[in-house]
């Protein structure tokens, strides 16, 4: 189930993906002849680019890492539901 804050989480990738792909469309085409002008503004705008793709890239690894334990969790509470009776049931015949 998707909680608020995987909600924001999700929502914090995306925007930064968005931002880095709004970059990479601009610096390619209306700030193209600014950015060749100036080299250290051409780097600085290139390496923002690249952190916001890569802050998104983290994020979603991280969503991955949250969702995989959480699955797993799951797992395991409907594995120890589902074989309750069977392990009260041991524990009976062991006791007597």
């Amino acid at each position: 189930m998707l909680t608020p804050v995987d909600a924001r989480r999700r929502w914090f990738g995306t925007f930064f993906l968005i931002l880095a792909g709004g970059m990479l469309a601009w610096g390619l085409t209306f700030l193209e002849p600014r950015l060749i002008k100036d080299p250290a503004l051409f780097v600085g705008y290139w390496v923002g680019c690249f952190s916001l793709t890569i802050l998104a890239f983290c994020i979603a690894l991280y969503d991955l890492r949250v969702v995989r334990r959480r699955i797993k969790a799951e797992r395991k509470l409907a594995f120890d539901r589902a074989f309750q009776d069977v392990i009260k049931e041991e524990l009976r015949s062991h006791k007597g």
